[in-house]
C-alpha cells in the first residue's frame, strides 16, 4: 500500500487541509498551500518521518527497522514460498541499493556477489518492489512486470532512506527518491536519456536550489524540478509541489 503523500502528511500531521493537484497544476506552477507561507521546514520533516501515519511515535525509527527487517526475514520467504538463508541475501541486496547514489544495477555482477542465479536476483528485486521496499525506474511502460529493463532501482521511500543510511544520506537521491516515490502513483514515470525522468510525456531533471536548465529543452514538455526553492516560475518547480499529486 502507499503510503502518505506530502499533501496528505500536511492534513493528517498538521491539520492543513491542502487539495490534490493534478500534474497539470503542478507544471504550471499553480499549487495552492493556503496558510502555509513556508513549506520547506515541514517538507524537510516528511522526508524523515512522514510517509507513514505511525512517524507520529517517538520510536518511529524503531518501529519502521523492525518492520522493514520483518518483510526481509519473515514476509517475502514465506510469500514466494523461500527458504531460510534467502532472508540474509535480501539484507544483502538492500545494503547494496542502500550504498548507491542511485543503485544502477549490474545484475550479472550481484547475482554473483550474493550467490544466486540471475533469474532468482530478477524475482528478488520484484518481491521486494511489491514488498515496498525499493522501486524500480524502468525504461519504458507496462506496468510492473514490464518488458522495459530496469535502468535505476531506489529505496522505495525518503523515510527507509534515513532510516538505514541516517543524515548521511546522499541529498541528490532524497531527491529523485522522494520525486519517483510520489508521481508513480497516478502517473507513467520512466526513464529519460537526456534528463533523470519522463512522466507521461513531460521531462524532469531534479537537482538542489541552484540547479541550471542546461539539459532541459525549452519545448514547453521539459521542466527543472528544484529542491529548496519555495516557490516555482517559467518551467522551475519546486521539488515539494509533486507531493501533492494525490
Amino acid at each position: 500500500m502507499q503510503g502518505l503523500s506530502f499533501r496528505e502528511y500536511l492534513v493528517f500531521f498538521h491539520n492543513y487541509d491542502i487539495e490534490v493537484h493534478s500534474l497539470q497544476q503542478i507544471i504550471k506552477n499553480e499549487v495552492k498551500l493556503d496558510n502555509i507561507q513556508h513549506p520547506i521546514p515541514l517538507f524537510k520533516d516528511y522526508l524523515k518521518r512522514g510517509y507513514y501515519p505511525f512517524g507520529v511515535e517517538s520510536e518511529f525509527n524503531i518501529r519502521l527497522g523492525q518492520i522493514i527487517v520483518q518483510t526481509l526475514e519473515t514476509d517475502i520467504p514465506q510469500y514466494a514460498n523461500l527458504n531460510v538463508g534467502t532472508s540474509r541475501k535480501l539484507k544483502r541486496l538492500l545494503s547494496i541499493i542502500a550504498e548507491s547514489v542511485p543503485f544502477k544495477p549490474n545484475f550479472t555482477k550481484i547475482a554473483a556477489i550474493i550467490n544466486v542465479s540471475r533469474n532468482s536476483l530478477d524475482n528478488y528485486f520484484l518481491y521486494m518492489e511489491q514488498a515496498g521496499v525499493i522501486g524500480q525506474l524502468r525504461n519504458e511502460t507496462g506496468g510492473i512486470r514490464s518488458l522495459g529493463k530496469v535502468d535505476k532501482v531506489y529505496l522505495d521511500n525518503t523515510n527507509i532512506i534515513y532510516n538505514l543510511v541516517g543524515d548521511q544520506s546522499n541529498v541528490g537521491k532524497i531527491r529523485e527518491t522522494f520525486f519517483f516515490n510520489q508521481m508513480r502513483v497516478n502517473n507513467e514515470v520512466v526513464s529519460s536519456k537526456t534528463a533523470d525522468f519522463v512522466v507521461d510525456s513531460f521531462t524532469f531533471e531534479v537537482g538542489g536550489g541552484n540547479k541550471q536548465k542546461k539539459q532541459i529543452e525549452n519545448d514547453g514538455k521539459s521542466f527543472v524540478v528544484r529542491d529548496d526553492i519555495e516557490f516555482g516560475y517559467q518551467n522551475i518547480i519546486p521539488l515539494w509541489a509533486f507531493g501533492l499529486n494525490y
